[in-house]
């Protein structure tokens, strides 16, 4: 189906393969093409022959542009570092808030928070830097208690860009709520007056069951599932998708319950159209399982 990328790079003396195609750029290739879904290709230093053709259905990852694509990367001609930005400018739009700054959770929130400033207006800044030597991807540990270390460690504040401030921050997504939780309560402790929380995708019901993006023991383990749980007492099935629906009571009051568990000021997230729209490439294409269970 084409979840994930592979691209092919050319010089004079070969090919190259790569997840992303920036890898091979300063050693001298230039992209050739990506494979389409399904394709079969066979590979050597005197072209690419195709074995099987691309289908034309495709479910690309959503998260590539949002999370974790590199910000140079391009797949199906769209930017990562472009789509992010067109992310925050669309969040932008919807609402008029009065805040001092606006910053991203490094550094996957950093170009969407670029977008949300020059759309609103209000000013950038990095109230905080990741400190990156040494530490992983916070995701990637498998010990939740591993996960929360690291995100801790790396966060370096810079106090004048905290104290008395209003932030509205923006990360890529929230998953468990963990790692947002303590990030909003050391913004409080270093000073923040608010601490608004606008996350670039949508509330995330369901977990991957393609890329383990979402890495989870239980589907309790998601916030929005937990915070459903703690309502209705249960999970039905037949009535996430109310909760995954922006213009249903249930999804405001789970959005409302989650901002008021995580101690935010204010939460919004991104809506599924606007982020789509940010993506660039027809919706149908798109994997969106994480969101609305299509996949």
């Amino acid at each position: 189906m084409g979840r994930t990328p592979l691209a092919v790079g050319k010089k004079d003396d070969g090919y190259c393969v790569s997840f992303e195609s920036f890898a091979y750029m300063n050693l001298g290739y230039v992209n050739h093409r990506e494979l389409g879904p399904g394709e079969i290709v066979r590979l050597n230093a005197d072209g690419v022959t195709v074995l099987k053709q691309a289908q034309k259905k495709m479910k690309i990852c959503a998260f590539l542009w949002i999370y974790y694509g590199y910000p140079t990367s391009s797949y199906e001609g769209q930017n990562v570092e472009v789509v992010r930005y067109q992310c925050g400018q669309r969040m932008a739009m919807r609402e008029n808030i009065e805040v001092d700054i606006v910053a991203g959770v490094p550094d996957s929130g950093t170009a969407h928070a670029v977008g949300y400033a020059n759309q609103s207006g209000v000013p950038f800044a990095r109230p905080f830097i990741k400190y990156t030597p040494t530490w992983p991807r916070s995701f990637m540990p498998q010990q939740q208690s591993l996960r929360n270390l690291i995100a801790r460690m790396k966060i370096i504040p810079v106090d004048s860009l905290i104290r008395d401030k209003r932030l509205l921050l923006i990360d890529d997504s929230i998953v468990r709520g963990t790692q947002m939780r303590e990030t909003t309560e050391f913004l409080y402790q270093c000073g923040a007056r608010e601490v608004h929380i606008r996350p670039a995708s949508p509330p995330l019901l369901f977990a991957c069951p393609y890329l383990n993006f979402s890495r989870a023991s239980s589907m309790l383990d998601l916030i929005t599932r937990k915070i459903i749980y703690e309502r209705e007492g249960k999970i039905d099935q037949n009535r996430l998708e109310r909760y995954a629906d922006v213009n249903r009571d249930e999804y405001q009051v789970m959005v409302d319950d989650i901002c008021r568990k995580l101690n935010f000021t204010t939460l919004r997230y991104n809506r599924l159209d606007d982020m789509l729209a940010a993506i660039g490439i027809e919706a149908d294409k798109v994997c969106t399982y994480c969101w609305n269970c299509r996949g």
